[in-house]
C-alpha cells in the first residue's frame, strides 16, 4: 500500500504542486517540462580507477570507470537516480573516504558534481523533487547533500542496513553521505513512483542488502539503469561477479533478472562500464 499512501500525500500537498508549477513556468530554465514526454539525461560526475578484480572477481589489471548520475524529467517531477561523489572528494578524497581511498584513485574536478551538472541544464539542485538511490555506497549517495529538498526513495532493507553498525561496517557505508535529514520514502520491492508505469524501481539485491535498479519507460522502449547490480557488459554476458559482494546468490539472481529484461527488449545501462559509457549521450543531449 505504500504506493497509494505516498501518492495521496503528494496529491494533497497543494503547496508542493504550486511550487512545481512555478518552476515549470520559470523563464531561466533551459530544460522545461511538457505534458507528456519523459526525458532522460546522463551525467558523468567524475571517474575512478581501481583494481579490475573489484568488478570482475578473477580479473587482473586496472580499470578507469565513470561515476554516472541520471536525471529523469517527468511531468510530475524531476528525479535523480544516484548523486555521485561528495564534493570533498575533488580536493581531499583520502580524508573524505578514509580507508576506502586506498582502493580507489579519484579523478573528480570542480564542476563535475551533480549540482553543477544540473546547472548546465538550467536546473537548480534545490528544485529536484526525488532522488532514487540505488544503494548507499559513497559514489552513489555522496551528492545527496546537494539536493536538500529532494525526497529520497530507497529500499527499506537498504535503509535499515545503513542504520545498523554491523552492516555499515560490512558494506563500507558512511552515514555522512545519506543520513542528512531528507524525507525518506522506504519502499519494498517494485515501486511505481508516479503511478503511471514510467519510473519503477526494480529490487536487485546482492551487491548490498537492498540494492535497487530503475526501469524508465521512454517512447523508444524500456531503459534499465542497473547501477551496481551489473558493473559491466561483461558482467552480464559472463555472469561474472565482483570480488566483494554482500550476497553472491542474490546478486546472481539479480543479474539473471536483468538478462530476462534484456531478452524482453529492455536496454541495460551498466553501472560503471567505460566502453559502454562512450556510447551514452551526455547532457544536454537526451537519451532516446
Amino acid at each position: 500500500m505504500i504506493d497509494a499512501q505516498w501518492r495521496e500525500k503528494l496529491e494533497n500537498n497543494q503547496g508542493w504542486w504550486e511550487r512545481l508549477e512555478q518552476r515549470n513556468g520559470s523563464a531561466s530554465a533551459r530544460v522545461t517540462r511538457n505534458t507528456g514526454e519523459i526525458r532522460l539525461y546522463a551525467f558523468t560526475c567524475g571517474w575512478m580507477t581501481a583494481d579490475l578484480k573489484m568488478m570482475l572477481g578473477r580479473a587482473h589489471g586496472k580499470i578507469r570507470f565513470p561515476v554516472p548520475c541520471y536525471l529523469i524529467d517527468h511531468p510530475k517531477g524531476r528525479v535523480l537516480f544516484d548523486t555521485g561523489l561528495h564534493p570533498d572528494c575533488q580536493h581531499d578524497p583520502e580524508t573524505r573516504l578514509g580507508g576506502i581511498a586506498k582502493h580507489f584513485h579519484v579523478h573528480y574536478r570542480r564542476g563535475e558534481e551533480v549540482a553543477a551538472r544540473l546547472m548546465q541544464l538550467g536546473i537548480e539542485a534545490k528544485d529536484i523533487d526525488f532522488v532514487i538511490n540505488s544503494h548507499l555506497h559513497f559514489d552513489h549517495t555522496g551528492g545527496n547533500l546537494l539536493v536538500p529538498n529532494a525526497r529520497i526513495v530507497i529500499q527499506r532493507r537498504e535503509w535499515e542496513a545503513g542504520k545498523m553498525p554491523e552492516l555499515i561496517h560490512a558494506n563500507a557505508y558512511d552515514k555522512r553521505d545519506y543520513d542528512l535529514g531528507h524525507l525518506v520514502m522506504q519502499v519494498e520491492g517494485s515501486f511505481d513512483l508516479f503511478g503511471d508505469g514510467t519510473i519503477v524501481t526494480i529490487p536487485t539485491f546482492g551487491h548490498t542488502p537492498g540494492h535497487q535498479s530503475l526501469k524508465i519507460k521512454l517512447g523508444t522502449g524500456d531503459v534499465i539503469l542497473a547501477a551496481d547490480a551489473c558493473y559491466l557488459r561483461q558482467s552480464l554476458e559472463e555472469l561474472h561477479l565482483p570480488k566483494l559482494v554482500f550476497d553472491r546468490a542474490q546478486m546472481l539472481d539479480s543479474m539473471l533478472l536483468l538478462r530476462r529484461l534484456q531478452a524482453a527488449g529492455a536496454r541495460i545501462f551498466y553501472g560503471h562500464d567505460p566502453e559502454f559509457w562512450k556510447q551514452v549521450p551526455q547532457a544536454p543531449l537526451m537519451i532516446r
